[in-house]
């Protein structure tokens, strides 16, 4: 399926969920892995405000790309922000969203000029 590049340059991003273990399966509680390098799959909660408009979206990065200094409420920056379409069916039900990786979540800036 088509990766989409995010632009993240002009955007402000907020952490909203602190990182934690991806969940694969919830039924057994299985975590995710990369299928390439086996490393275990974060998810993060983040505000994406960017032209007057924003979304709450979870990230999935790396473990490895988890950096220290992360604090609740604070700007971040995603580098390497992708988005992919997806869609499946799910007992019976057709179902469709957008999933977001990135290589990286680290303390960010609210970029110059927002807010002034």
């Amino acid at each position: 399926m088509r990766t989409i590049r995010v632009e993240t340059t002009s955007a402000t991003i907020l952490l909203t969920e602190a990182p934690a273990p991806k969940v694969r399966d919830r039924q057994t509680g299985e975590v995710a892995k990369d299928a390439v390098s086996g490393e275990t799959l974060m998810k993060v909660g983040v505000v994406y405000i960017d032209e007057g408009e924003s979304s709450l979206i979870h990230v999935t990065v790396p473990e490895s790309g988890v950096t220290d200094g992360l604090a609740l409420g604070s700007p971040v920056s995603l580098p390497g922000l992708v988005a992919r379409p997806w869609d499946s069916v799910f007992n019976g039900q057709q179902r469709h969203g957008i999933a977001y990786r990135a290589a990286a979540v680290a303390p960010g800036a609210v970029p110059a000029g927002v807010g002034a």
